[in-house]
């Protein structure tokens, strides 16, 4: 993963923890102390929540609740909808008014269906069953409580975590516990760790109860200092053996999965590997706190801890926040004077993008919102064109060739991109941070992954639908086949049964002159003689009018239908659309025929 990296030498820090440096990186400025100077505190209850059903990689999750319905506080408001895929809860009680389309966080400003709770103020969780001893339950059981919580990864890649957890144990035997958090501004698992290291514990404990690692690795930047003590104090006597806390040099991308799994043991996850092909398991801290939540209280993620920081805001700090509070109301909360705010960062200024609206729910990966004045993260000068500087070569901690892969995304060359190994970038941005040039380079990378990905859903979609075909004309064929054995079997016993009827033998050849006569006359018209066109019957005003009627009324079920289906069956919706098509322009040539007859009617 970083070419010449493996002779490179661990290093040790002044306190003693053993680390390998990080190849490139950068170390822009930090601006974290603006949001620690306060202790977490919690959101306040607002009126309404909108929770979409895709905070998750994998499949979107189905409504189970229908508008008008009572929920309580945790309740199950979205089931997954297959293995990859994560359930919704209700972040507080009160009533569902919508299941509708609403904008959500996204670079694009996509919209997607959301279900929509108007808190009655009571915050009522529903009965929920605590545990107290893991030994009293088996592995299946936790995993399907981990599952049933709709846990997902709180670092940034919103993974489903109960999927990340159901892989080979006998492999699995070294926890990476990430405690990094090395991108700018951004302290939510700084704060984390500083207040509620126990949670951390109890979900560190639930996950060894299930791999029963060799050792657990504790990664946290030296800038943390606070945060590490906390830690440190928190370990508790039955996990002291196996894990370990490690402290390393302020870098930027340290956090990135791979680089933190080189970092704590110089061991490097392969071009398209995963950390399990080394044996290795990593999760955020926040993730973590979240599964001791979910399987010791029962209590499904419906709570983050975002922080919002920048210029903007008077009362920077960390916040509990429920999923679905609207961000209009949380930056209000913190302060944030939306009038005068020139843009809202959701993530950090490294990794984040620009918000198209405040009018936007908190969802499982918003870990920041960053209110920067204009002067503090100033909007980036035209981009000019490239020096060949090599700067962002030395910058990368992938050890990739961005220079390279600019020009392979530009010039469209998708094959080259893959093949210099574009896949492995990690979109941390350190390439763009350090051109001269002002180039966007990860903005280019991020296309051209989406259009590469894009074709090979179309070259997977085309293939799946080639083997349907051939499926359907090879089972067409063999129901054909036997039906054809068939009907030869029975025209031979007819043909025995007959002959034996006039005491008459029944040769060979007799039996296949009946079978061809029996062919003929199953044959066609067509193959026989000349076909005969025939004339449809000519129609009066009222025999039109009435199939006019029919038509209208075919037409209004298949809207119906169209419209029932556009969520769910993209491929009925194209044979609906077809269908609909061929009826309207039915419904044309009726009314210009019963136009055409009242005429002649009225003249005769």
């Amino acid at each position: 993963m970083f070419g010449l990296s493996r002779t490179r030498k661990p290093k040790k820090t002044a306190s003693g923890d053993l680390y390998w440096p990080l190849p490139g990186s950068i170390h822009p400025p930090e601006n974290k102390t603006q949001s620690l100077t306060q202790p977490i505190q919690t959101m306040t209850l607002t009126t309404e929540y909108v929770v979409p059903l895709n905070q998750h990689i994998g499949a979107f999750a189905l409504p189970s609740v229908q508008v008008g319905q009572a929920v309580l506080k945790g309740d199950l408001i979205a089931e997954a909808d297959g293995y990859i895929s994560a359930p919704a809860h209700a972040p507080t009680s009160g009533t569902v008014i919508a299941v509708e389309e609403r904008p959500v966080p996204h670079a694009s400003g996509l919209t997607t269906t959301c279900i929509v709770i108007s808190a009655d103020g009571k915050d009522q969780w529903r009965p929920r069953d605590l545990w107290a001893e893991l030994n009293d339950h088996s592995t299946t059981d936790i995993l399907a409580r981990i599952q049933r919580a709709g846990l997902t990864g709180l670092g940034g890649a919103s993974f489903p975590t109960a999927v990340k957890l159901d892989s080979d144990r006998q492999r699995i035997t070294t926890l990476i516990v990430n405690g990094t958090e090395c991108e700018p501004y951004i302290t939510a698992d700084h704060s984390l760790m500083r207040a509620q290291a126990e949670r951390i514990y109890e979900g560190i404990r639930v996950v060894h109860r299930l791999y029963h690692f060799e050792r657990i690795l504790v990664g946290i930047e030296d800038n943390k200092s606070d945060a590490i003590q906390a830690m440190r104090q928190a370990l508790p006597t039955d996990l002291q053996e196996c894990v370990h806390i490690r402290s390393f040099p302020t870098r930027y991308p340290s956090g990135g999965e791979r680089q933190l799994i080189y970092i704590l043991t110089g061991q490097e996850v392969p071009s398209g590997g995963l950390p399990m092909d080394l044996g290795m398991l990593c999760h955020n801290v926040g993730t973590l706190a979240a599964i001791g939540d979910a399987v010791y209280r029962d209590e499904p993620l419906i709570r983050r801890i975002t922080t919002i920081t920048g210029e903007g805001a008077e009362r920077p700090g960390n916040y509990e926040v429920l999923i679905g509070t609207p961000m209009a109301a949380l930056l209000q909360h913190a302060g944030v004077d939306l009038d005068v705010v020139q843009r809202i960062i959701m993530g950090g200024p490294m990794m984040g993008f620009t918000l198209p609206s405040v009018d936007l729910p908190v969802v499982k990966a918003t870990n920041c919102l960053l209110v920067p004045s204009a002067m503090e993260i100033p909007l980036p000068p035209p981009a000019q064109p490239c020096i060949r500087c090599g700067l962002c070569e030395d910058a990368c901690p992938a050890s990739l060739l961005p220079q390279q892969l600019l020009w392979f995304a530009q010039a469209k060359e998708w094959e080259k991109a893959e093949s210099h190994r574009l896949f492995d970038c990690i979109e941390c941005g350190a390439c763009a941070y350090v051109c001269p040039s002002h180039i966007p380079l990860v903005h280019h990378y991020r296309a051209a992954k989406g259009t590469i990905r894009q074709e090979q859903a179309a070259q997977q979609q085309a293939e799946r639908a080639r083997q349907r075909f051939e499926a359907r004309q090879a089972r067409l064929a063999d129901e054909a086949a036997e039906k054809e054995a068939r009907r030869r079997e029975r025209a031979e016993a007819a043909a025995r049964a007959n002959a034996a009827k006039l005491d008459i033998p029944v040769a060979p050849d007799a039996v296949h002159a009946a079978l061809e006569r029996q062919q003929n006359k199953r044959q066609p018209e067509s193959t026989l003689s000349e076909p005969v066109k025939v004339q449809p019957p000519v129609l009066n005003s009222e025999q039109l009018r009435a199939k006019l009627t029919n038509l209208q009324n075919r037409i209004t079920k298949a809207e119906v239908k169209l419209e029932e289906a556009r969520t769910t069956d993209p491929e009925l919706v194209k044979a609906l659309t077809t269908t609909l098509a061929k009826l309207h322009e039915q419904r044309r040539k009726c009314e210009a025929d019963l136009a055409s007859a009242t005429e002649q009617e009225a003249a005769s």
